[in-house]
């Protein structure tokens, strides 16, 4: 049967193979039947053109040759579709290649063969065969056969140069070849405004270093703008490469403020000083320059730099240390006339509320007075002035309305009201550093602490009053001071002031609250600068533990504070990680939580893909543990019921011992799920996937789970209020588990931070009148409001800026401490330890544009702000904003706005308008 079945399948074969030609036949017959007669001209000619080269007479072969190549040529110039010289060249495709080409002579005839060949294969092969005869081709202008062809065997040769076998001993010489044609590719497309492909060819060959070579005075800032964008997207170490490559073509085109800004990126202290010293004989550009550093809170020593004498060190220093910051803002403020001090209640608005009657007679709660001190500080942030603290008659008074810590945070938020303002808000803060009352006391060296945020003052204040705190016998002082110290020098790596925080780590008297604090404070100070006294103070502290300690909601500071310290540096954190794994001696847990959490800090703001699938990897798993243990309780409670009656006597002495705390398991998979946000964040698919994977975590995952998304949802897009996240937040918000609507509520504030958000305002006032009769809810809505109408709406705590390229360090270190925190939130924020609520004071900058003179004065000028829009890699001039209005300065600037000169009288030193920006007259303006 088997061999007659075999005959049936073949027979059917060749009866479905003669049909196929048969239709094949008659539609090229039906085609023929159609074309004009242009077209049949053309498809005769050809076809006698390819005849001739099977014909034994070579004299022909040339004039053929020519013939079929003029015509490909003439339509191959512009391609938008298969051209028809090519269309009706396609079946003697294979006979030319396989019959005509190897009996050529002589060897010009063959060159130009392989030419005709090597065209005919961008439609008829995909065997890199374009190339190949390409290469056996006559060698001529690689532009001759038109921009579709270019681009052809540009894909063509990355294929082939990524299959070459480095064992190969053949492979050097292959390269060398490819490298030849990349040569004619590269300059043939940056003369043609197709700078991103040239820029892809020669990253593909790895020779990006030759694009200083390809590049000039029209093509730079394309090339730049590319190469930028794409370092996203590429892994270590060609990310690195790319930057580098940028800012060599930047500083040869002496476009020092852009080579600044990848500089700071690559977090290369000697090329930001080599830029500095390049701009030496431009006073205001080095201003601008300062400025720039400033804002990423960078202080480069001027005294070692050999500046020319006429350069006013001074004023650079002060620009640099942000001891303008304060002034600046004030005039902003005035300029917008919001100067008028606001009280709690103008952002409550609770005559809005329905409920009116029950909100008149609601009694004076402390944890309301507790609020409503957080919501003042936040509204009037960085204003200096205020209705309920800082009038003579009133301070002590609201004070007092406040109890135990609750008086120690009120006292805190003068920081916030006197924010950057050092030398005038200290005075202010000193009388209650004399208070007979320990919590007025520690708030006020707080305040200290918070004033001094992100200014590096020469009489440096702060370090002067905090130093001698950091061992007092109060654990209240001790915990402010050190963390005033962490939030003053955050981001500075000062070993004194590391070496003054150190022994709180080890002193006997320090509780585990303390140490936590204090490792939180030595984290922030060395965020991003890979200190390893840090990591080896922390990792000693944490091998003197027991598990009970390391249960508590303060322990997971310690390996937040190691990772804050190698914030964004990748690799550099894999020796701290190993050396964690000594802790599984005391909780494996613990182990694998601190480990993690150093892990996702270390990729922070990187987009690391391989990463974050990790992290949903470990998100999607489900606890097997909590079946266990209910098996082991059944199982005690069998054996206790046999035992009861042998020990009634000891029953009472059972009752009164405690179980031990125990590190919880589900911390890993909440640090999992806000490491996905943490490393995802800044780059707009990976937030946008990320969200994506959120919202099925908050209706399908674990409840460890659920509580931490809305703090990584907030981590994502801090100060961008998306509505797409905030009702998701909103809808959580009335979860009824107590610590996933508690989050959601904090989380809606961190969203719309400083935004002055009309819907976020109704949403939140709506879960006040839901939430009127539960204090902890009812307290984080207030919070929440405050958040939101932060700095009556001129602030931000997104750690992005300069065109949302650069990250602050500082900014997200801030912020990731107090959504760490809130993942023990019932122990942290609604417990006496809200004073972390300030954890984002370093992440506070005004969201600003002002632009000034090369005096600094101010320039007031007309300027566009609208939606930015993504440029690269289009043609020609693109509009870089979209929806724009006409402004003068000073203008706010939301998140995801661009701003340009809507005039051409003046020309700014950087091209990023945002913050403080120095403009100069434009030589060739006529009024």
């Amino acid at each position: 049967m088997a061999p007659l079945e075999k005959k049936k399948e073949e027979a059917a074969k060749k009866k479905e193979e003669t049909a196929d030609g048969d239709k094949k036949e008659q539609k090229a017959e039906q085609e023929a039947a159609e074309l004009s007669e242009e077209d049949k001209a053309l498809l005769e000619e050809l076809t006698l053109a390819v005849d001739t080269l099977n014909e034994a007479d070579s004299k022909l072969w040339k004039a053929a040759l020519e013939l079929i190549r003029t015509k490909i040529r003439d339509s191959t110039s512009s391609m938008t579709s298969v051209p028809k010289p090519l269309k009706f060249l396609m079946p003697h495709y294979k006979p030319l290649k396989e019959e005509i080409y190897p009996k050529m002579k002589p060897a010009a005839n063959q060159k130009l063969c392989a030419d005709v060949i090597s065209v005919m294969a961008m439609v008829c092969s995909e065997e890199n065969e374009c190339l190949k005869y390409k290469q056996l081709g006559s060698q001529e202008s690689i532009g001759y056969w038109g921009h579709e062809y270019v681009l052809h065997v540009a894909g063509e040769l990355s294929a082939v140069w990524n299959s070459l076998d480095e064992a190969d001993p053949e492979t050097p010489g292959k390269r060398s070849q490819l490298k030849a044609i990349v040569g004619e590719i590269v300059p043939y497309l940056m003369s043609h405004n197709a700078e991103a492909e040239a820029c892809d060819v020669l990253m593909e060959v790895e020779s990006t270093e030759d694009l200083l070579t390809y590049c000039d005075q029209r093509s730079y800032a394309r090339v730049c703008l590319y190469l930028v964008s794409c370092v996203k997207y590429v892994a270590e170490p060609e990310n690195t490469n790319l930057l580098k490559c940028a800012y060599s073509i930047y500083r040869r085109f002496h476009q020092l403020p852009d080579a600044l800004r990848l500089a700071m990126c690559l977090n290369d202290h000697n090329l930001m000083v080599s830029v500095f010293k390049e701009a030496s004989s431009d006073a205001a550009l080095q201003k601008q320059l300062s400025f720039m550093l400033g804002r990423q809170q960078i202080y480069l020593e001027l005294e070692g730099m050999d500046l020319p004498e006429e350069v006013d060190a001074d004023e650079l220093k002060e620009i640099m240390t942000n001891g303008k910051l304060n002034g600046n803002f004030l005039s902003l403020a005035r300029e917008l006339d919001i100067m008028e001090p606001k009280v709690p209640e103008d952002i409550y608005k609770s005559h809005l509320e329905q409920s009116k009657f029950f909100s008149a007679t609601q009694p004076d709660s402390a944890r309301q007075n507790l609020a409503s001190s957080f919501v003042n500080g936040l509204v009037n942030c960085g204003f200096g002035q205020d209705k309920l603290l800082l009038p003579e008659d009133a301070g002590n008074k609201w004070i007092y309305k406040n109890k135990d810590h609750g008086m120690m945070s009120a006292t805190a938020s003068l920081g916030l009201l006197l924010l950057w303002d050092v030398d005038g808000g200290l005075t202010k803060i000193d009388k209650f550093l004399y208070s007979t009352d320990e919590y007025i006391k520690s708030g006020a060296l707080l305040a200290c602490g918070i004033v001094s945020s992100g200014i590096m003052n020469e009489c440096e204040p702060a370090l002067a009053l905090l130093s001698d705190y950091t061992l007092n016998n109060s654990t209240h002082m001790r915990i402010c001071s050190c963390f005033g110290l962490g939030l003053a020098y955050s981001g500075s790596n000062r070993e004194d002031v590391l070496e003054l925080i150190k022994p709180v780590l080890t002193d006997k008297k320090s509780s585990n609250e303390v140490i936590g604090v204090a490792a939180l404070a030595m984290g922030m100070i060395s965020v991003g600068h890979a200190n390893a006294s840090v990591s080896e103070a922390i990792i000693a502290c944490l091998m003197e533990k027991k598990e009970k300690d390391l249960a508590g909601p303060f322990a997971l500071f310690l390996p937040l504070a190691i990772g804050l310290t190698f914030l964004g540096l990748q690799e550099a954190s894999e020796a701290s990680i190993a050396a964690l794994q000594i802790l599984s001696a005391q909780s494996e847990k613990f182990t694998k939580i601190s480990q993690l959490l150093v892990e996702i800090c270390s990729y922070a703001a990187t987009g690391n893909v391989l990463k974050i699938q990790k992290l949903l990897h470990i998100c999607s798993e489900h606890q097997e543990e909590l079946d266990e243990k209910k098996k082991e309780e059944e199982k005690k409670s069998e054996e206790e019921k046999k035992e009861e009656k042998k020990k009634d006597d000891k029953k009472d002495k059972k009752d009164d011992k405690k179980d031990e705390p125990k590190v919880d398991a589900s911390i890993y998979q909440s640090v999992a799920a806000l490491g996905i946000a943490l490393i995802a964040t800044g780059e707009d698919i990976g937030s946008e996937m990320a969200f994506r994977a959120f919202g099925h975590l908050l209706r399908y995952g674990e409840q460890s789970i659920r509580k931490a998304v809305p703090l990584a949802l907030a981590l994502l897009s801090p100060s961008n209020p998306q509505l797409p996240v905030l009702d998701t937040l909103s809808k959580f918000s009335h979860d009824p588990d107590a610590e996933v609507s508690a989050n959601s509520i904090l989380a809606m504030g961190v969203l719309g931070c400083g935004t002055n958000n009309a819907r976020l305002a109704a949403m939140l006032r709506s879960l006040a009148q839901y939430y009127s009769k539960d204090a902890s809810n009812l307290f984080l809505t207030r919070i929440s409001q405050g958040l939101t109408h932060m700095g009556k709406g001129t602030l931000t705590i997104n750690s992005f800026h300069c065109d949302r390229f650069l990250c602050s360090n500082t900014a997200l270190a801030g912020l990731l401490g107090l959504l760490t925190s809130c993942l023990f939130v019932k122990e942290t924020v609604l417990g006496s330890a809200h004073y972390l609520l300030y954890s984002i004071v370093p992440a506070i900058q005004p969201r600003m544009l002002v632009t000034v003179d090369a005096e600094l004065n101010p320039l007031p000028v007309s300027v566009r702000v609208g939606q930015a829009v993504d440029v690269v890699g289009q043609a020609g001039k693109p509009k870089t904003i979209t929806g724009f209005q006409t402004h003068t300065t000073p203008v706010l600037l939301s998140i995801g706005e661009r701003a340009e000169l809507a005039t051409e009288e003046y020309l700014p030193l950087t091209p990023f308008l945002e913050g403080f920006v120095i403009l100069k007259k434009n030589p060739d303006y006529d009024a």
